[in-house]
């Protein structure tokens, strides 16, 4: 897969834009975010995993570190590991368990746990044009 370049005008886009990623990344399981503080990480997987099937209300994991959906049967796990210290906190929480699933996992800030990722991935680069405009570049790494 080449990178592809989604451009999301307002919050209007992002259903649009969670629809294109999900058609084009059907068989991937793991997905890192990458984007500064505010550029939409939490906000983009809120669409994707109401367009995979999740009813209930997404939140960001930021002191959990990790919350887990149903989408139609289907187990998403979503991680943001902004607030951990050290690897050993993701050694801590089981990562591998997760990772290794077979579920899909959305995963923000991935550079605090870079060593601990499997090899293969979708990469998901958020680049805030404006206060409302993104761009995303995704990739399969």
């Amino acid at each position: 897969m080449e990178t592809i370049k989604i451009e999301v005008n307002g919050l209007g886009g992002l259903e649009n834009a969670a629809k294109r990623i999900i058609e084009a990344t059907q068989d991937d399981q793991i997905f890192i975010f990458e984007g500064e503080m505010g550029a939409g990480k939490t906000t983009l997987i809120k669409a994707l995993a109401k367009e995979l099937g999740v009813t209930k209300v997404v939140t960001s994991p930021t002191f959990s570190i990790v919350n887990e959906y149903d989408a139609n049967g289907k187990v998403i796990y979503h991680f943001d590991f902004y607030r951990i210290k050290n690897l050993q906190e993701a050694y801590d929480i089981g990562y591998e368990e997760y990772f290794y699933s077979g579920n899909i996992c959305f995963i923000e800030w991935p550079e605090k746990i870079a060593p601990l990722l499997p090899l293969h991935f979708v990469k998901i680069e958020i680049s805030a044009q404006n206060e409302n405009d993104r761009i995303l570049s995704i990739s399969k790494i």
